[in-house]
Parts: structure tokens; sequence; C-alpha cells
């Protein structure tokens, strides 16, 4: 009999530690877009300008280049919107080496099986925690030469990671594949270009604790009105004091609106993000705020009440209410889900299977909902299943 899978320490899932909520920016006029775009543009390019020179850096990166960097955007913003694009870089480049740091050790991984595979005789069968040998002789080679191209590829991300270099696309490497394949995905070239140039723009603003409405540079009023501070260039576009510019629409969130409400009131910090969706032609605005770290509950007081346990299937959470000794209690549930279709439709079926597992969490009167933790890192490779 083989090893059975050892079962990790249970833990209670830390919660939500950042708030975000959008509303759409309706009622522009042409001057309010054209102002918009002006500004996208202009810190858009300052943004593409500051990532080179952050790539280039590398590991040579430190306080006196990223001040550097910063006082450079200054002379051609404001301080705060300097701030706000090498953080924004910085996040960015951060990003690209954590992915760079998961490539390695997933080429890694398929090596390791690789060469197990292939070491074992042609045919041999595997068991529930091993994987077999290759079925015949011309599967054996063609994995030998898979084999050669991983061990290349993973020296080639190797002496990327050991020399600090990082690959980034501002706008998205798929949106720029894209740009090859127009007649696959039903676009002409100025559709095209118009989605690349708005995913490239930047508009947005981190939050400052102590000043007006929380933000300086893009700031909402409770009432809603929107203003933004021209940057330096851009300054004879203002159309009201101090180089800002005051948009004719008006937000007012549905989601969340009396808590952004509360921390505007108290001048506590707030970020926010004005983006364009090009396919719709909408432009939106989307708040963000931290929450402060909050201690969790011990798990036995978080069961104390009974639990749900769910289980995730590929269409659907079965859902059983469990007393405190993880005793099954009444009927399952079946939350059902579509995940066929594009990516916010599959991501809106999630959500909405998510908010009815809740509620009934909530009717039956239990504190927590127990899920599993599954690690598929070294068990789900290709190496190990093929393509099934």
């Amino acid at each position: 009999m083989g090893d059975l899978r050892k079962l990790t320490v249970s833990f209670v899932v830390p919660g939500p530690c950042g708030v975000a909520i959008r509303d759409r920016l309706k009622h522009l006029t042409p001057q309010d877009e054209m102002v918009l775009r002006a500004v996208g543009d202009h810190q858009g390019a300052l943004a593409s300008r500051d990532l080179k020179a952050r790539c280039a850096d590398g590991l040579e990166h430190s306080a006196d280049t990223w001040a550097s960097r910063k006082r450079e955007l200054t002379k051609v913003s404001s301080s705060r919107i300097a701030g706000a694009i090498t953080k924004a870089t910085h996040d960015q480049w951060a990003l690209a080496r954590r992915c760079q740091a998961a490539h390695i050790q997933k080429l890694a991984a398929g090596i390791k099986m690789l060469r197990h595979r292939l070491s074992l005789p042609v045919g041999e069968p595997g068991t529930r925690r091993a994987a077999g040998g290759y079925r015949s002789k011309n599967e054996w080679f063609r994995k030998s030469r898979r084999l050669a191209a991983l061990e290349d590829r993973h020296d080639a991300a190797v002496a990327d990671w050991q020399a600090g270099q990082v690959r980034v696309v501002r706008g998205g490497r798929r949106l720029l594949n894209t740009r090859h394949h127009l007649a696959q995905a039903q676009l002409t070239e100025d559709q095209w270009r118009d989605r690349w140039e708005a995913e490239r723009w930047f508009i947005a603003a981190d939050g400052e604790s102590g000043k007006r409405f929380g933000n300086e540079t893009i700031r909402v009023t409770p009432d809603g009105e929107v203003s933004i501070k021209l940057p330096a260039p851009l300054a004879h576009l203002a159309n009201t004091r101090h180089g800002r510019y005051t948009l004719t629409a008006t937000v007012a969130f549905a989601h969340r609106g009396a808590e952004w409400g509360d921390r505007i009131t108290a001048n506590r910090a707030v970020a926010y993000r004005i983006h364009l969706e090009v396919e719709r032609g909408r432009w939106y605005l989307t708040a963000s705020w931290q929450r402060p770290v909050v201690q969790t509950i011990p798990l036995e007081t978080a069961r104390a009440r009974g639990m749900i346990g769910v289980d995730t299937n590929a269409d659907h959470f079965a859902a059983y209410r469990l007393d405190r000794h993880g005793n099954p209690i009444g009927d399952p549930h079946r939350f059902g889900f579509d995940l066929s279709g594009t990516t916010p439709h599959r991501d809106a079926q999630i959500r909405h299977a998510l908010t009815r597992l809740i509620n009934w969490a909530k009717c039956v009167g239990v504190a927590a909902i127990g899920i599993e933790d599954l690690d598929f890192t070294t068990e789900k490779t290709r190496e190990k299943h093929g393509r099934r």
C-alpha cells in the first residue's frame, strides 16, 4: 500500500486587506474626454519611460536611483504624480520578478518529471503517487526532445533571474500579440490601436491621509464631483483654480458608498483610477483603500456554532452543514455555475455561486465555511498527466 497524503494543519484565512469599488463617469462632454485622453497619454508616456529605466537598473536599483527617477518625473508632472508612477513601476517590476520565479519553478518541476519518466523502462505502469514510463519508444523520443527544450528555457530563465532582467509589456503582452492576428480577433488596426493606447494610459493617484478628501491629485467630493490636478505641461487646460480640471460627470458609489463617504469625510487615504473601456466606449472611476489588519479568530471559536463544509467541483460547489464535531446536519446543497464563455462571464458565475453559498451560511446561523486547500504545484503538471 502506497503512502497516504499528509494533511496539513487547518487554519483560518485572514479577511480581505483592501476594498475596490467602481462607478461609471456618465455624460462627459467632448472637452472632458479630450482632457482625460491628454492626461492619460502624457502620464502613460512618463510611466513607460520610468518602467524602461527601472528595468535597465535591474538588481542595481537603490533609493538613490529611485529618487533620481522621481525628480526627473516631477519636472514634467508633479511630485505626487511622480510618486504614483514610480510606485506603480516598482509594483509592476516586482510582479514580473515573482512571475519569473514561478516560471523557473514550473520549468524545474517539468524537467524533474521528464527525467524521472525517461529513466523508467518503456511501458512500465505508474502508481497512484508516481507516474510510470512512457508508452512507446516514439513517445520516449519526443519527450527526450522536450526535455532538452525545457532545459534550454530553464537555463535562459535562470540567467535572466540572476542578471535581474525581466520582460514587461505596458498594455499587456496578449494585446500586443493580437496586433499580429487582427483578422482572428475580428479587429481593425484602428480598433486595436484604440485599445492599445487606452491600456497604456496612466490616470491614477495614490491616497494621502490627512489631505482633503483623502487624495490631492484626483479628488472626489462627498457630492460626487471629480476633479484632477493636471500635470505641468497640461496646466493650460484647467477650468478651476490651482491647475485643476473639474469633470462634468459625477459619481455615486452604490456598493460600499457609505464606507467610502466616511473615509473621505475623515480625510483618510483613498486611491483613484480612471480608465476607458474602449469596447463599450465608457469611462469608469475606481476607488480603493486598505483595511487595517484584523486578528483572525481561533479555529475552535469559528466552528463553535457549526460550519459549512464545501467541496469544489468542475461545475458546482457541494456544501454540507456540519456540527461542531464535523457531523453532517440535514441535506447537502448544490450551488452550480457555468464556466463556459468569456472570462468576465466565468468570474460572474463564480461570484454568484459564492454569494448564494454565503447567504445560505448566514441563514442557517453558522459563522465559518470550511474549504479544501489543494496544492497542485507538483501533482498536476503537464509532464505527469499530459494535456488531460
